[in-house]
C-alpha cells in the first residue's frame, strides 16, 4: 500500500456514522485524540504510507455549534452559513427536491419558521457555499490537517456543494420505476454538479497548493463528460476525480468493461492522472456483484489498469456483502428503504479466525459472515495460492515495473469475445495483461505484442515461466500478467 483512506474521525452523535460532523477540527473520542491522530501520521510516514482524509464539506450535524448558531435566530452571525427557505404558499417545503436517504430534503424548524435544507438525513443540514463567511471557515479547515500533516483528502459528495440560487424543482427520472433506489427518482439538475462548481473547485486546488505534495480526490457520480470537467482548466481542479464506471457496470464482461477503460481513456484531458475503484462503502462489493472467481480477475484489472487504483477493505481477500437481520440495521438509508441499505458491505475486516473475525473482543456495530473462520486475513497469508498472495504480487509487480506503475496504456484486438488483454509500456519496459471474462478456457493470438514472454503472475497463482504470446492459453476466469522483451 502506498496510502491509507480513512473514513471521517471528527467528533459526530453517528447519526451517519460520522458523515454528520460536529467538530471539523478535533478527532472523536472514540478513536482517540488529536496527540494520538499525529502519532499515527508520524508513524505512517515513518513507513512511507500517505495518510488521506474523508473531508465532509457539504452537510455537518445538526449538533454542530455552527448550525445551534444558525437555527437560534433568522438575525444570529451564523444564520447564512445553513440554507434556510420560507415555505412554500401552501405550507410545504420550498421545492421537490429529495433527500438522497429518502423523502423531501427540506425539514422544518419551528423556532425560526423556516425550512432548513438536508440533502442527506435531517440531522445532517447543508452547509451555505455560496456565503464567503462559511466557504472561508471550511477552506480553513482544509488547513488546519494540512497543517498536521495529512497528505490530502476524499472529498465527499463534491457535485453537490452548490445549489441553484432560484431553488428550481428538479424533474422527474423518466425510467425510474418502484423498486428502484429512492435517490435515483429524480435528476438532481438543480442541487448538483451546477456552473459556480468550477470556481469552488479552484479555490479548494488553490488550499492544497500551499503545500507540498498534497492531493485531492472528489467523490463525484458524473457521466464521463461531466466529470472530466473536474480535473479543472490547465488541470487546476480536483488531481484525481473518482472514476465509479468498474463500481458502477452491470455487465461484467470482456467488451462492456473494455469500452468502458477506452471511453475513459479518451475522455481524460491532456496531462489528467486516471484513477480506478472496484468498490466503497456505498455499493455492494465485488465479490458480490462479480462472484468469487470473478473478483480476483478484478483485482488483477484493478492493479494493471493505467492510473491510481484504490482498494476498499476487505476486497483483497474477497469479502462478500454480509446479510444483515432487520433488527440489526443500523444504515439511515436501510432504515428508511428497505433493500437498499449500506450496511451489508460495512461489515467488520476479517482478521482471524476468533471471535468478531479478531475485530473486537466487543460486540461490534454489525454481524461478521458465517464463514468468516476460512476466509480472513490469517488464513490467506498461509495460504500460498489465496486472493491476499495474488493481491500482494500484483502491487509488488506495481512497484517493480515502472510499466505498471506509470506506462501508457493500448488495448489489443484479442479476436475472443471473452478475452480482454492490453499492454503497458515505460521506455522499453513492457508488460501484458490478458483477462478471460469467459467460462470456458480460451487460446488468443496476441502476436502484435510479441512471439515470447515470461509469465508474472496468473490469478490462479499456480503457475509462472516462459510463454507464447502467439498462443495464450487462458483457463476460465483466469488473468495473467506477462512480461514482453523490450
Amino acid at each position: 500500500m502506498d496510502a491509507v483512506w480513512l473514513s471521517p474521525i471528527y467528533p459526530s452523535p453517528m447519526a451517519d456514522f460520522g458523515y454528520d460532523v460536529s467538530d471539523y477540527t478535533d478527532v472523536h473520542p472514540l478513536f482517540g485524540t488529536l496527540e494520538d491522530f499525529d502519532a499515527l501520521v508520524g508513524e505512517a510516514h515513518r513507513l512511507g504510507l500517505k495518510v488521506v482524509l474523508d473531508f465532509v464539506p457539504n452537510h455537518s450535524s445538526d449538533e454542530h455549534p455552527w448550525f445551534v448558531a444558525s437555527r437560534s435566530s433568522r438575525d444570529g452571525p451564523k444564520r447564512g452559513w445553513y440554507v434556510w427557505r420560507d415555505a412554500a404558499r401552501d405550507g410545504g417545503p420550498p421545492n421537490n427536491w429529495e433527500s438522497l436517504f429518502g423523502g423531501p430534503a427540506w425539514e422544518w424548524d419551528e423556532a425560526p419558521g423556516q425550512y432548513y435544507l438536508h440533502l442527506f438525513h435531517e440531522k445532517q443540514p447543508d452547509l451555505n457555499w455560496r456565503n464567503p463567511e462559511t466557504r472561508g471557515a471550511m477552506l480553513d479547515v482544509m488547513r488546519f490537517w494540512f497543517e498536521r500533516g495529512v497528505d490530502g483528502f476524499r472529498v465527499d459528495v463534491l457535485s453537490l456543494l452548490i445549489k441553484d440560487e432560484a431553488f428550481r424543482d428538479n424533474p422527474p427520472t423518466p425510467e425510474w420505476r418502484t423498486g428502484y433506489p429512492p435517490h435515483q427518482r429524480q435528476q438532481r439538475l438543480y442541487n448538483e454538479d451546477r456552473p459556480e462548481m468550477r470556481e469552488l473547485v479552484r479555490e479548494m486546488r488553490a488550499v492544497a497548493d500551499e503545500y507540498d505534495e498534497r492531493v485531492l480526490i472528489g467523490e463525484i457520480y458524473l457521466p464521463l463528460d461531466r466529470l472530466m470537467a473536474y480535473y479543472g482548466e490547465d488541470l487546476n481542479g480536483i488531481h484525481l476525480p473518482f472514476n465509479f464506471g468498474l463500481v458502477l457496470l452491470e455487465e461484467w464482461e470482456a467488451d462492456a468493461v473494455r469500452r468502458l477503460v477506452e471511453q475513459y481513456e479518451a475522455a481524460l484531458p491532456e496531462g489528467a492522472w486516471p484513477n480506478w475503484v472496484l468498490g466503497n462503502h456505498d455499493n455492494p462489493r465485488i465479490a458480490s456483484r462479480v462472484g468469487p472467481s470473478r473478483s480476483r480477475l478484478a483485482q488483477m484489472l484493478l492493479l494493471t489498469l493505467r492510473g491510481t487504483p484504490t482498494c476498499y477493505y476487505g476486497d483483497e481477500i474477497g469479502m462478500h456483502d454480509v446479510e444483515i437481520p432487520p433488527h440489526l440495521i443500523v444504515d439511515p438509508v436501510g432504515k428508511s428503504a428497505p433493500g437498499h441499505g449500506r450496511d451489508p458491505e460495512r461489515t467488520p475486516m476479517q482478521w482471524d479466525a476468533s471471535p468478531n473475525a479478531g475485530f473486537s473482543t466487543g460486540t461490534p456495530w454489525l454481524p461478521v459472515p458465517r464463514d468468516y473462520a476460512e476466509n480472513n486475513v490469517e488464513a490467506q497469508r498461509n495460504t500460498y495460492r489465496s486472493q491476499l498472495a495474488l493481491f500482494e504480487r500484483l502491487t509488488e509487480l506495481r512497484h517493480e515495473l515502472r510499466s505498471l506503475a506509470t506506462g501508457s496504456y493500448r488495448s489489443l484486438d484479442t479476436r475472443t469475445e471473452p478475452v480482454f488483454a492490453y499492454l503497458r509500456e515505460y521506455e522499453g519496459e513492457r508488460v501484458l495483461v490478458a483477462l478471460n471474462f469467459g467460462s470456458s478456457p480460451e487460446e488468443v493470438d496476441l502476436s502484435e505484442a510479441g512471439t515470447e514472454g515470461e509469465l508474472l503472475c496468473s490469478t490462479l497463482m499456480d503457475r509462472e515461466g516462459g510463454v507464447d504470446p502467439k498462443r495464450l492459453a487462458l483457463r476460465p476466469g483466469e488473468g495473467v500478467v506477462v512480461r514482453l522483451p523490450g
